[in-house]
């Protein structure tokens, strides 16, 4: 199955130490060449397809530090093999944010920053109110979650040239609703530091990326379909109470998408915004407008807050945010560094936690919006959606106090369909994706449907109880078949070398 380059932003592959060669991050494409090589005439083998999805399976990378070798450019292409040795066209030179810059992408950074600061910032606001936090406290809250999410956003995203969306933890914010008050804020704010650091050791030692590589690429997609599944469904649902909005949003969608895709989302905004505007009985909140600063809160360390706050917040995080948010990335073609990227969220979660901040990770139904074709038809010039939207974060968060007030009276119908028209494209390149493989399929249609219902069990979302009970399929649907096809290997393995040892006895 084919994975995407992604000019800078791609992995090498571990060698051996010592070793300096760094081999082509590309498996073969479906009807492409069998080596799958650029270097065979191909310069577009391996990378995503128009969609930005790769049709293959996506391998998620785990070098050291996530970028290229210091010759990598942005184009398609294998990385070429010391000395010259079948290396492939030349690599064009690195661009610049200037010449990657677009409007789609900086569109598609303000969405996903929209979409991320409307419910889910009022599951913070309700674990704010279950702890009985003040409202400079609650203000710092959420401070530090838009400008951990905006840094971590802004300097990943340029660091590895790839969209990487992060976010605060928004199931880790409904744990929170039912067992904060139970807490001193003081106790809480170490439970949020240890869970901080458990997630950056877990992301140091590299095993969550290996669980993550052994997931067939059908399931990942499935996933991702099922996690956006409610949006779609959203999406029409508003037609009962606002149906002006999402008409002219679809209208406006279909005409610029037929002439110009990559603005259809930008198009599509402005008239549900603006049908909304003309809509009767909308009135303007009146929101007070000032600077947010943080309040520090010295942490206090108690094992019944470590036990019953911090661990269930990092599992909570790391299974229904990090899991789905690498797979997101790898299922839009990219191969994310999973050391790099789920360390340096869990090292920000550390630093925020006595501002208030409760965790810091990767996106998941957010970052489908600025990882796909909606974003930039190029793939490697995708990450200036993942800059922007770490600049919204940043403005978000200085005007904390009055986004809170924003957000609360902002009609929940013009969020709906502003997400629901944005994910549209990648919710049908993934569902395409996840049943493309007939072996796979029913592991494929188990882990969408279990994602889509919603549900959660133990505190631990649909989209990892998704990829569970996926794998479990596709493992006892599959296994005695896999065997087969081991055995019939080895048979062949077996017989190919009596024939060369026969041939050697006649010579």
């Amino acid at each position: 199955m084919a994975t995407a380059e992604q000019g800078a932003g791609r992995d090498t592959v571990d060698e051996a130490p010592g070793t300096a060669g760094v081999r082509p991050a590309t498996e073969p494409a479906a009807g492409a060449d069998p080596d799958g090589r650029a270097e065979n005439g191909d310069p577009e083998a391996g990378r995503p397809a128009a969609g930005g999805t790769a049709v293959g399976k996506p391998a998620l990378g785990d070098s050291a530090t996530g970028r290229a070798p210091a010759d990598a450019g942005h184009g398609g292409g294998a990385v070429a093999e010391p000395g010259g040795a079948g290396s492939g066209p030349p690599v064009p030179p690195r661009r610049g944010l200037l010449a990657d810059a677009s409007l789609s992408a900086v569109l598609a950074g303000l969405i996903t920053v929209v979409v991320s600061c409307s419910g889910p910032l009022l599951v913070v606001l309700a674990a704010a109110a279950a702890g009985r936090l003040t409202d400079a406290q609650t203000a710092s809250w959420v401070w530090a979650a838009c400008v951990g999410s905006g840094v971590t956003c802004a300097v990943l995203s340029w660091w590895t040239r790839m969209p990487v969306i992060t976010a605060f933890s928004t199931p880790g914010a409904a744990v929170l609703v039912g067992s904060l008050g139970d807490y001193t804020y003081p106790e809480a704010v170490g439970a949020f530091l240890v869970s901080g650091v458990l997630m950056a050791l877990t992301g140091l030692t590299g095993v969550f990326g290996q669980i993550m590589r052994r997931v067939p690429p059908g399931i990942v997609a499935a996933m991702l379909a099922g996690v956006l599944f409610s949006f779609g469904v959203d999406l029409f649902a508003a037609l009962d109470g606002a149906p002006l909005p999402v008409l002219a949003a679809l209208a406006t969608y279909l005409a610029v998408k037929q002439r110009s895709p990559r603005y259809a989302v930008a198009g599509a905004l402005a008239a549900a915004v603006l049908a909304t505007a003309v809509a009767p009985g909308l009135h303007a909140p009146s929101v007070a407008v000032g600077l947010t600063l943080p309040v520090f809160t010295a942490p206090e360390f108690t094992v019944s807050a470590v036990v019953g706050l911090a661990v269930p917040l990092a599992v909570v995080t790391m299974a229904s945010q990090n899991a789905p948010g690498l797979g997101v990335l790898a299922a839009c073609g990219y191969r994310p560094n999973d050391r790099l990227l789920i360390t340096a969220t869990g090292l920000a979660s550390t630093a925020l936690a006595p501002l208030g901040g409760h965790a810091v990770n990767l996106a998941a139904i957010t970052a489908a919006i600025s990882t796909g074709e909606e974003s930039h038809r190029d793939p490697d010039r995708r990450y200036v959606a993942g800059l922007a939207c770490g600049v919204f974060y940043l403005l978000a968060g200085v005007g904390g106090a009055a986004l809170v007030g924003l957000f609360a009276v902002l009609p929940p119908q013009l969020i709906a369909v502003i997400a629901g028209v944005a994910l549209l494209a990648t919710f049908s390149s993934s569902l395409a994706q996840a049943v493309a493989d007939e072996r796979g399929r029913d592991a494929a249609v188990v882990t969408f449907l279990t994602t889509a219902s919603g549900v959660t069990l133990g505190g631990v979302g649909s989209a990892c109880w998704g990829l569970v009970l996926g794998l479990v399929t596709h493992l006892a649907l599959n296994a005695r078949r896999d065997r087969g096809d081991r055995g019939v290997r080895r048979d062949r393995r077996d017989r190919g070398r009596a024939a060369r040892r026969e041939r050697e006895k006649a010579v």
